[in-house]
Parts: C-alpha cells; structure tokens; sequence
C-alpha cells in the first residue's frame, strides 16, 4: 500500500471490496434477466434508474451522517439494509413476478452500497493527509473495482452458465455478509467531537449543507458535474450493452453472449484497478485537474464511442473489445482524485463537502441509466452512446472552471517550485500547457 497510508485502513478497503463482489453480481445479466422474464427494456432500464435515484440520496446523506454518528456505524447501517432488501428482492419480489414490487424492493436497496462505501471516504477524509488523499482514494476505487467490477464480473461469467441468473443473484449474499463482517470487527471507530456537541437543529443544518454548499461553492458545483458526468457509462452500459451485444432488442446485434459481455466488463475493471493506483500517483504528482481535463475526459468519450463502432464495423471480434475496455478503463480511472477535489475546494465543511461529492456519485448511478431510459427505444444504442460521448466533452469544459487548493500546485494547476530552489525546466513546462 502507498506509503503514508496507516494499517489500519486495510480492513476497510478489505471490506470494500468483498462487500462490493455482492453487490456488482448483477451488473451483467440483470436487465437481460429481467427483459427474459417478460418485461420491456424500458421496464429494466427504469429499475436500474430508480436504484440510481435512491443512491443519490443514499450518498449525499452519508457524508454528514458519517460524520454526526461515526463512519463505521453508518457502514453497517447501509450494509445490513442492503442484505434485508435484496432478500426481499430475490426472494420474493422476482419469483412474484409483480414488477411494482420488484421496482419498490430494488429500489429502495439503492441506499446501502452508498452508506457504507461512501461514509468510509468520510473515514479516509479525517484520518489521511491532505496531500496523500487522491492517493488514499485511489486505493479505495481499486478496492471497489476489484469487488462490483472484477470479482462481480468474472465470478458470473463462471457460476451463471451451472446455475443460471436466478440462483447467481443468491450467491452475491455470502460476499455482503462477509464484506459487514470485516467492517464489524476489523474498521476503526472515527467520531467529530465538534458535531458531537450539536444541537439536533445544528445537525440538520449541516446535513443540508451538503446541498446547499453546491449554491455557495460554485466550483464546488461544477465539480459536482464532473463527477456525474464520470462515470455514465460505468452506470449505463451495464443497462444497454448486455441488450445491445447479447440480444436483437432494439437494433442489438447479438454479436457475443452474455458471459463473454461480463469477461469484457470484467476485463474494464481490471484496468480501473491498476488505472486508480495509477492516475491517483500521478493526479498528486502532476496535478489532479489537468489529468481529469485531457485523459479522463477524451480517454473516456473515445471509448465509449468504441464499444458502439466496433461490433457494428468488426462484428465478433472480442480482441478488439478487450481494447476498448482497456481505453474506457483507463479513462475511467484518471477520474480517482475527484474524492480529493471536494474536501480541498472547501476545507473548512469536509463533511458538506464530500456529502457534495457523494451526492453527484450517486446522481452518476441515476444519470446513466436515466439517459439510456429516455434514448433508448428513440435513438437506440448509436444515440445513447453519443449522449454519453458528449457528455465526457463536455466534462472537459466544465473542468476549466474548477480550481483546488491541490497541495504543491497554485490555483491553476501549475507545480510549485520547491523551496529554495528557482522554477524553471518542468515547472515551467507544466505552466505552459496548463
């Protein structure tokens, strides 16, 4: 683990990504799962935009309530809500066939993921140095990419084949009970002495202050575009590309099968993993911005555009498709210090801050499917992925107008020359293309 970074984080990224194996289980069979039940694409696509919805919430709640009562109460909180729902929703709400049910209970499950991964950046928040976080945060995105996108993919990609889709979503259960196990004995108790002795009246008003602070901060605003914009397609393409490469619904060509889908969205994730480590060293090296700006940004709008083109150019061609995920996954990853980005643009509300941050990552999981629920049966899968591809332009744009405090950088992103010694070479090169 980066140096700096205390042992008793460990368990808490451990539990991340056990935790998250759970709950990424479904990614890459649910909507085709349930369009095979009976039901339309639109049907599917609005449940994975209701549960977006829920994780908004879910996640701009967590970073004060994290804060107000403990990170690691707050974790287990979310953790056994997500265990009871999804009961709920496997265990009675898809064998009933009550598509009513099965929107309320899948819903509703939104808000548990969000509780316990994002009240642990509160944790990463108050115990890491300011100039390490980007790098902390990069850990935790490996953690989560190694859980909902590596081992929640592949591990499908294996088991569904013997058992089917059904009985896979079952088998996400014994990873969410051991992921809150590992958070029960092994993560530390943080407390905030100064929200401690708050009135309940104070509270609430702080917990609004991680709403209202997008109408004070405007960077903090625009950052909290980027960060829905980041991640569309990480949310979206489990909606519309297990239809679009495995199934004819909708103009899909049925180039590939489900389980090789899940290998190629494994295989992204894999990339996130190194990716995050990656870009977080290098966001604190060479400046969080500007890396966002051109990798994040162009990497990502490039590769969503080319896992539309290719199967429609090069048909079956998994090679080219593993490339693909490795550019979408690489693009992806440069966006890790944005965890980073809110606390330093208001350092003196970390808490409203990364409630802020939080909010916009559950807004993500709520935009994605949202565009390709609206898109979908009118510009099909081409139009989606364009809107996507658009968006990430666009990000680019936006995150012109965003300037963090970025421990060593001045305001524009440009390094610092050490002290004692004169700028010059790379520091003036940086300046630059800045």
């Amino acid at each position: 683990m980066a140096k700096g970074l205390t042992r008793m984080l460990i368990p808490g990224f451990l539990a991340i990504a056990v935790f998250m194996t759970g709950d990424g289980f479904e990614l890459t069979f649910l909507s085709k799962y349930v369009v095979d039940q009976g039901f339309s694409s639109a049907q599917a696509s609005l449940l994975f935009t209701m549960y977006g919805l829920v994780a908004a919430l879910a996640g701009w709640s967590s970073g004060v309530l994290a804060e107000m009562f403990g990170a690691k109460r707050i974790m287990l909180v979310g953790a056994v809500s997500w265990i009871a729902l999804h009961l709920v929703f496997i265990g009675v709400a898809l064998p009933s066939h009550i598509y009513p049910l099965m929107l309320v209970s899948y819903m509703l499950r939104g808000m548990g993921y969000p509780l316990f991964i994002y009240s642990f950046v509160v944790l990463l928040a108050q115990t890491v140095d300011p100039g390490r976080l980007a790098s902390a945060m990069g850990w935790f995105w490996t953690s989560y990419s190694f859980g909902i996108g590596v081992f929640g993919a592949y591990l499908p990609a294996f088991i569904t084949p013997m058992i089917g889709e059904y009985y896979s979503l079952w088998m996400s259960l014994p990873f969410s009970i051991v992921g809150t196990l590992i958070c029960v004995m092994l993560v530390p108790n943080t407390t905030n002495a100064e929200l401690e002795s708050m009135s309940t009246a104070d509270k609430l008003r702080e917990l609004s202050r991680g709403v209202t602070i997008l109408k004070d901060n405007r960077q903090i605003a625009f950052a909290a575009v980027l960060r829905v914009i980041c991640n569309l397609t990480l949310y979206g393409f489990p909606v519309i590309m297990p239809l679009y490469l495995a199934t004819h619904t909708n103009g899909g060509g049925a180039w590939f099968k489900v389980t090789e889908w899940s290998t190629i969205w494994g295989l992204l994730f894999v990339v996130t993993v190194f990716g995050n480590v990656f870009w977080g060293r290098m966001g604190d090296r060479f400046g969080w911005m500007r890396q966002m700006r051109w990798w994040g940004c162009w990497l990502s709008a490039l590769g969503t555009l080319a896992m539309y083109y290719v199967p429609q150019f090069f048909g079956r061609n998994l090679p080219l498709m593993y490339l693909c995920a490795v550019v979408l996954g690489m693009g992806i990853s440069a966006f890790v210090p944005m965890g980073a980005v809110f606390p330093a643009l208001e350092p003196e509300h970390k808490g409203a801050a990364v409630s802020a941050h939080n909010l916009a990552s559950g807004l993500t999981t709520f935009c994605g499917p949202f565009i390709a629920t609206m898109l979908l049966e009118t510009v099909g899968f081409a139009g989606v992925c364009w809107a996507y591809a658009i968006c990430y332009i666009a990000g680019s744009v936006v995150s012109l107008g965003i300037r963090p405090k970025q421990p060593g950088f001045d305001e524009r992103g440009r390094r610092l020359a050490p002290v004692g010694r004169p700028s010059g070479g790379v520091a003036a090169m940086e300046a630059a293309t800045a």
